[in-house]
Parts: C-alpha cells; structure tokens; sequence
C-alpha cells in the first residue's frame, strides 16, 4: 500500500527526545489522559527495565511504545507478525506527524533503502519488523552498523512465543537471540491473552531480564457477549447482523467451505460481505482485507486465518458461527470488536457437532492433551448458566463481580444478565429418562451416544451394542438434541453427573444415585427450545432494509471521554454524516483507512463540542497538533456549515 504524507505536516523526529509522556500524549496523540498501566509501562521502559505487558486488544499498547520510542535518544525495533499491522501502525503515526518505517517484502530496493537512511539519519526512530526478517542477516547487520543505537526491542503479539499460546509461530523463538547483539537495549512485550503458563513461556522465550509484569484487566466493558445454541443458523446470523446495519462486522467461520457457502448467501440478500481464507490467492486475501479496512465492504466472512493484523476500530460486531478451540483464541477473536471502546457485540453460535469436528484435528496436534484441556475451558464457558463476562475473566484469573453491578452494566453485560435469572423449572421426567439411559447402557458411553438412544437413532453403533432394544431406546422425542445436550451439561454443573476418562465418558455421582433412590422432584433453571437442530446449512431469508442504526456513546472507566450529542441534536447528527462523507474521501485521497484519519470516537466528539476554532479543536478527543493543522481546516469548515 503506498502512502504519500508528503504534503502534510510533520514533526521533527528529535522534537520530543527527553520530554515527559505526558506532554508527547497530548501533543502527538491529542489525548489528555493514560489508559490503565500505560503510563507505568511507559516510564519502567524508559528506566531501562524489560516489561511484560498483558493489555486486552484495544487496550493502548501501542502507546506503550511509541511513546518511549520518541523520548529515548536512540531506536525502537518493533516486531510484530503481519505486514498489513506494519503498514497500519506506520500510516497511523504519519497522520500524527511522526515519521516511521518498515523493512519488509513489500518494499522496493529503492524505497527499502530510503527507510534505512531514514534510520540512519534518525528521521524515524521507529522500525517494524517481522520475526522472520529480523531472523537474517540483512536487517541484523543493518541494525549493527556504527551510528544506529538500537535503545527498545518491541515484541508485538508476544503470546506466540509460546507453544500455549493460540497462535505459536517458531520464528518468534529467534527473538532471544538479538539480546545478545543489543544487551543494553530494553525489551517490551505486548500482548492481548496470556494465561500464566504463556507468560511463563514468554518470559523464559524471550530471555527477558526480571521484567517488570503488569496485567491490564481483562474486561472488555463494551462489548455484550452472547451465546446461542443453533436453532436456525442464518436466521440468527442475521439477526444480529440487522442491529447493526452499515455497520462493519466479522464472521468467523470453521471451514473455507462454510465461509464461501455464508459469503454468497449474503450477497444474495443484498448485504456487502466479501470472503477470506487459506484457499484464496495470497492478493485476493489482500484485496479483501484492504476493502474491508477502508469500510468498502461491511462484512468480512472468514476462517481464523483473518483478524490478528486487523486494527480496524469500528468493527461493531464479530459472530463466531461454531465454538472456537479454546478462549483464548476466542477473546482473541471477539476483540477485534470495539477496539474504539464504542459500543460492539460478541455473538457465539455453536452445536454438538462442533466440538467433534475441532476433536478431529487432535491427532495432528502436538499434544493432544492439552488440545483437550483448551477445548473443555471453551466449551464450559458456552455452556455456563452464570454471567459470561464473569466466566470469562475467571478463565484469565481474573474476579468479575457481576453480583454488585447496577441493573445498567448488567444490561450491557452478556446475555445472562439481561435476561435476568433462568427460572427453575420442573424436569424430573427428562432426567429420569436421561439417568435411566445411562445406568441401562452400563455408564459406559459419552453424551452424544446417550442422547442418541433417546432419540431413537439407528446408528450402525447403537444397532451393533444392541441399544435399539433397551427400554429407554425412542423415548426422548420430546426434547430436541440440543435440549438434551443443555440438561446433560445442567446436571454436570449441578452435580448429579460427571465425565470420566479420556473419552468423557457420563457416569453417576453419589449425589445421581441418591436422586435414583428418593425420586424427588428435579428443579433446575433452564428452558427448553423443543426445536430440531439446524444441521441443513443455510436457509433463504428476505431481503432486509437499510436504515442506519443511531450513534450512541457506552460509558467508561477511563478518565478522558468522548462526549456524545445529544439525541435531539439534529445539527450533531448533520456533522457526523458530513464528517463521514469528508473522512471517506480524504482516506481515499491518502489511500488509507478512514479510522486513520480519525475515528468514531473522535467524530462524535467534534459533533457535540462543535469546535469553532483551532485552539477548541485541539481539545477534542484524538486531536493532536499535527492532525489539527493538516485536517482542522476541513472539520471546522463542516461544524460551521460553511
């Protein structure tokens, strides 16, 4: 992607060399306050200390960075894993003055050139890299020559150092080695998930020096999350798609097959949504992605080969169309949403079937075990009667008391909370046929070989062992398979049930056998859909309308905040459609995202305040000198009206 900054201003690269964060903060990045732990990330480097840093994705790490970046004498290396997050992070900083540059395939030798002497010059003191390019001899020798002083190592996505981590890529394990070249400089690792045995891996991985730890709270506030058991596939995806239409959004899908098949049928009914995944040329992908960045296209379909070098912040919401195989890479997923702290949507729909097709990948893993293990910890969360923000979090080890919020958070919380407690409801017959199936079949078999039985299935399996003939074989039509699977994993958590062995196999607890001998009636909260599984795929649906949706502001716990205008401000709600119109076309003009230019936060921001002037535009949120002076003209000249 090439980008001219030429024609704008820009800040001399030694401007901020020993001065205070706060005053680059404000001046560069037009913000008046820090983000939990970043002004401590911020002064332990420039102390010289390594830092561990655990920040949820939209949570400011970059600042972590940059900022010392331009306070210290000397460079920063960055390393992070994808080109198009190089490419972002460099346009990003361009649009706030601050010249910056990477080294990677994408540049000619010309130009590859020019951002060496650029390095050399010390014109940008910023430099991304890829594990893999900082792994040759090229860019080491380069780093090595006589004049450049390489002050901060940045390992960006540092949780693929570890093999625990969602996403392990070996090359990050040559990091530790560049310690030996640079000793003095200090390193920085950032990342969004990191459970304790990840941090130990990458602590240990990355040779770090007793760094300095600091694990942001895991709460992404903004986000409601919610899990549906899948009923109608397409309906419910589009359902959630109509709560936020022209809005931009990503659907996570498990196979190429599922992402073609969903990509189609919502063109068909008028939605723009374009594909990616492996199967597609490495341009297509490209070409995709950078369409969906530029909000050219609203809905991007695709496999977990898509989101970890997306730093869209206007993704309003992310669907994952099957249970992803671990939280990790689920919280990884869900938080490409809202990374502007606006309000976003986490939806999870999910079916049986789904664990059984991510099992079947565990042969190839390394360790099939800990495959396993990962997989449990998701699918307890989607099964989970308590609060989802609170599971969630407990999986990082973090405490969540959803118990002490007000009826508001817990309306913004997760689907749990909304809707208030399950009310319990009378299931003794289904439990009695549920407990009886397992003791007839000897307690020897999973849950899905139960449920099979008492929906009368004719399964080469069941007809070899002969269970089509025991007494319990049928007598379960009443409840949908999903139904059945809802109250196995109710009776587990309440304690009645629980999984033994490597194959899961339904066995009774004490507390199951007394239930047997007593016969007393079973309460439980839950209620039952009482419909078919949707295993048909995808299903027509009409076309919907296209009304846009109203900008709100969700509240938050930072101290800076966006103000929102009110909802009777027509002339607020006229400056944010022409500020969208102008912000659209100038990105186009620069050939970069429009969020580059400024995001929604900041948009909405100008609307309520309508700045009248330079001096009162520098006071809106993410309005720093250098984007007053290239854009303020432009935005003054919209709150006008001129």
């Amino acid at each position: 992607m090439s980008v001219c900054y030429n024609n704008y201003v820009k800040i001399n690269a030694k401007t901020f060399i020993g001065t205070k964060p706060e005053f680059v903060l404000k001046t560069v990045f037009g913000y008046d306050s820090f983000r939990p732990f970043q002004k401590e990330i911020i002064t332990e480097v420039l102390k010289g200390h390594d830092v561990l840093a655990i920040m949820p994705t939209g949570g400011g790490k970059s600042i972590c960075y940059q900022i010392p970046a331009l306070i210290m004498d000397g460079i920063t290396v960055v390393v992070t894993p994808l080109i198009s997050l190089m490419q972002d992070q460099v346009s990003s900083l361009e649009t706030s003055g601050i010249h910056a540059v990477f080294l990677n395939s994408t540049l000619d030798w010309k130009n590859y050139k020019e951002a060496m002497d650029d390095i050399r010059s010390k014109n940008a003191k910023i430099i991304y890299v890829s594990p893999e390019g900082l792994a040759t001899g090229k860019i080491r020798d380069f780093l090595s020559e006589d004049g450049i002083k390489v002050d901060c190592i940045t390992v960006d996505e540092a949780h693929c150092v570890s093999e625990w981590g969602h996403d392990f890529r070996p090359d990050y394990l040559e990091i530790r080695s560049i310690r030996r070249l640079f000793p003095d400089a200090v390193m920085l690792a950032l990342t969004a998930t990191a459970t304790e045995q990840v941090r130990k891996d990458i602590e240990k991985n990355l040779n770090l020096k007793k760094p300095k730890v600091f694990i942001s709270s895991f709460n992404r506030s903004n986000i409601f999350l919610e899990v549906q058991q899948k009923q109608n596939a397409l309906d419910q995806i589009i359902a959630c798609i109509k709560k936020h239409l022209g809005e931009s959004g990503i659907i996570y899908c498990f196979s190429r097959k599922q992402v073609d098949e969903l990509t189609s049928v919502l063109d068909n009914l008028g939605y723009s949504a374009m594909s990616y995944h492996a199967g597609l040329t490495d341009e297509v992908r490209a070409k995709h992605q950078e369409l969906f960045i530029k909000d050219e296209v609203q809905i991007m379909v695709a496999t977990v080969a898509f989101g970890m070098g997306i730093n869209k912040p206007n993704v309003r919401f992310v669907i994952n169309y099957g249970l992803p195989k671990s939280l990790e890479v689920y919280y990884q997923e869900i938080g490409r949403a809202g990374r502007d702290g606006l309000p976003s949507s986490a939806l999870l729909i999910y079916s049986p079937s789904d664990v059984n097709k991510i099992r079947y990948f565990f042969d190839e893993a390394a360790d099939p075990a800990k495959s396993e293990a990962l997989l449990q910890g998701m699918l307890n969360f989607a099964v989970s009667r308590k609060c989802r923000r609170e599971s969630l979090l407990g999986y990082f080890g973090e405490r969540y008391d959803s118990e002490n919020k007000s009826p508001e958070e817990k309306n913004c919380c997760c689907d749990i909370c909304a809707g208030g407690e399950i009310p319990l409801n009378d299931v003794t017959i289904p439990v009695q046929k549920l407990i009886s199936c397992i003791i007839r079949t000897g307690e020897r078999f999973g849950t899905n070989y139960i449920i099979d039985i008492l929906l009368g299935s004719r399964n080469k399996r069941i007809l070899e062992n002969g269970h089509n003939m025991i007494s319990t074989w049928g007598i379960g039509n009443e409840l949908s398979k999903m139904d059945w699977l809802s109250l196995t994993d109710l009776l587990i958590q309440e304690g009645y049930l629980f999984k033994a062995g490597d194959y899961h196999i339904l066995t009774m607890t004490a507390k199951g056998r007394d239930l047997i001998v007593t016969r007393e009636k079973v309460l439980l909260p839950i209620i039952f859909h009482k419909k078919k599984e949707d295993t048909s795929g995808f299903t027509a649906f009409p076309k919907p309308s296209k009304k846009m949706p109203d900008y709100i502001v969700h509240k938050k716990s930072e101290k800076i905040v966006a103000e929102k205008p009110a909802a009777t401000d027509e002339e607020a709600e006229k400056i944010i459609q022409e500020l969208k119109a102008w912000r659209k076309r100038k990105a186009d003009d620069m050939n970069v995202p429009p969020y580059i230019i400024f995001g929604d936060k900041t948009m909405l921001d100008i609307a309520a305040k309508k700045p009248q002037d330079k001096t009162e535009l520098l006071n809106v949120y993410g309005m720093g000198n250098t984007k007053v002076e290239n854009f303020g003209r432009a935005i003054l000249r919209i709150v006008r009206g001129e």
